[in-house]
Order: C-alpha cells, then sequence, then structure tokens
C-alpha cells in the first residue's frame, strides 16, 4: 500500500499541511501511523478521505459535520454539489482515488464520461491539467508509486492524442512552424503533448519529434529555414542528464532558430543561458507564447 506524507496531502488536496493536523487533533477522520521518529504516514484511503473532506469543506460544509459522516455520506454529498467548479474538482479528485487504488477502469471511465458530457478539448483543459497539476510534482519527486504513474499517464497519453487528432488540420497556408521535442534521457511526455494540443488549436504546424531526440536530428532540422521554433519541456531527465551541457550544446543552434525551454527544469535553472534560448519558468509564461501566435 502507498504511503503519504503530510506535505504530500497538501499539495494532493491543496490543504496547509498546519491545517490537517489541526483536523487531526480535533477530528476523528485521519489516524494517520507515524513512525519511530514520529514523522506522520498516510494510506491511500486517508488520501482519499482528505479529497473528499476538503472538497466538502471548499463548498460550505463544516468540518464538525463532515467529521459525523460515513465514507458512503461524503460520497453522496459530493455528487450532490452543483458548482461547476465543485463538479471539475470533484472529477479530478475522483481521478487521484482510482489512480491510487490501482482502479485504471474507473480511472478512464471518468475521464471518457466528461469528453462525453464535455468533449475532448475541454477535458484536457479542464479535467486532465487540473490533475496533472495536483499530482505532477510527486511523480517528479517519487512520492507516488511508479506503476501508478505509468497506469495513469499512458491513459492521459491516449486522451492527449485524441484530442490533437480530433483538432482541425493546421491549413497549407500556416505562418509557423515549431518543432516539438524532448533530448536524450527525458521521456515525461504529457508536458509536450499538452503543448502541442495548445499550438495546433491555435493553428501553428508542429513537427512532434517527442522524447530522447538526438541532438544532431536538432542540429539539421535548425538549418531548414522553416522553422520558426525549437520547443523544448524538461521535466525530469535521467539523472546523468546535465543541464548546463545541454544549453551548451543548444547554443550553436539557437544562433539559426530561437529555442524555448519549459517544464520543471526551466522553472529551476539558474545558469547564464545564451541569449535567443528562453526559459518559460511558469505555466502562464508558456500560455503567454502559446497565445503570440
Amino acid at each position: 500500500m502507498s504511503s503519504y506524507t503530510i506535505k504530500d496531502l497538501e499539495k494532493i488536496s491543496g490543504i496547509k499541511a498546519h491545517t490537517i493536523r489541526i483536523w487531526e487533533q480535533r477530528y476523528k477522520f485521519l489516524q494517520p501511523q507515524r513512525t519511530e521518529t514520529n514523522i506522520r504516514s498516510y494510506s491511500s484511503d486517508e488520501l482519499k478521505i482528505i479529497l473528499n473532506v476538503s472538497l466538502l469543506n471548499k463548498y460550505g460544509f463544516k468540518i464538525s459535520h463532515i467529521d459525523k459522516m460515513s465514507s458512503a455520506q461524503m460520497e453522496e454529498k459530493i455528487l450532490s454539489l452543483n458548482q461547476l467548479d465543485a463538479q471539475k474538482e470533484r472529477v479530478v479528485n475522483a481521478l487521484i482515488k482510482e489512480m491510487v487504488s490501482l482502479n485504471m477502469a474507473d480511472f478512464e471511465r471518468q475521464l471518457d464520461l466528461y469528453i462525453a458530457q464535455k468533449g475532448v478539448d475541454k477535458t484536457i483543459t479542464e479535467i486532465i491539467f487540473a490533475f496533472l497539476e495536483r499530482v505532477g510534482i510527486l511523480w517528479i519527486t517519487n512520492h507516488i508509486n511508479p506503476a501508478q504513474e505509468h497506469l495513469a499517464t499512458n491513459i492521459i497519453r491516449q486522451k492527449i492524442i485524441l484530442g490533437i487528432e480530433r483538432l482541425p488540420s493546421v491549413a497549407s497556408y500556416y505562418t509557423k512552424r515549431i518543432v516539438l521535442f524532448m533530448p536524450e534521457g527525458e521521456y515525461h511526455e504529457i508536458g509536450l503533448l499538452y503543448v502541442h494540443f495548445l499550438l495546433k488549436q491555435r493553428g501553428v504546424y508542429v513537427d512532434y519529434l517527442g522524447s530522447n531526440v538526438p541532438m544532431i536530428d536538432l542540429q539539421y532540422l535548425a538549418s531548414i529555414n522553416k522553422v520558426d521554433y525549437l520547443y523544448c519541456h524538461l521535466t525530469s531527465p535521467a539523472k546523468n542528464f546535465k543541464a548546463v551541457k545541454f544549453f551548451h550544446q543548444l547554443e550553436p543552434i539557437s544562433k539559426k532558430v530561437p529555442v524555448i525551454i519549459s517544464g520543471q527544469m526551466a522553472q529551476s535553472y539558474t545558469a547564464t543561458t545564451a541569449e535567443n534560448i528562453h526559459l518559460k519558468r511558469s505555466l502562464a509564461d508558456t500560455i503567454s507564447f502559446i497565445e503570440t501566435f
């Protein structure tokens, strides 16, 4: 069974660790185990409970009332929430619950139900991206079992590709062309696929190279005048990946074609980069860049 720290619960639920500690002292719904050094450890069942409690509390239920509810009563109240944002958050929470239970049939069913109701475009922007924001940092730091990550991301990957395929074809007279890639040793593809989806929505022609791309391939593409940008999304490359070396190798390429870098590593990279290598350190930066097209 997976176990989670109080910081994990904070990142997934949005409830501050301090608040979770107070709830534990005053109410009965959370009873974490403790290590020999007195560090809290939460089970998958307790993660599901905190997701239910946080959602109900956010949309008007008092903690003292929630504490008296059974699990079935909590689920019933959650299903009765009619605010649009609450319904979206309910679906995201359901995905997290099914993932930690390794119940991937219901995980996919939740996505398919939302696709049937709202369409694949809105499912990607309203549900999948919110889900990835909530759990993505835990995957990167290995706080979620790799089996959970692989099963969930493979289903999500299929849905984003479906969304890309369902978008209208880019016109033959497109004005911008972008190459999307990840360097050798980087295989976390979801972020790059999401960028592909957003670019195609705006009518940008995308050459999608995907993961583990050798530098020589980028050098060749940079020599083609029709390429407007090279775009890389860095999440969590292999341990032998050297960021400084990678950026140094990009310098001569960036003299021919501007290079855009986004993702977790772009957020944390502090060394100086070449003039034509641009780091997008947040989702807002990435969206602002895409909206220029």
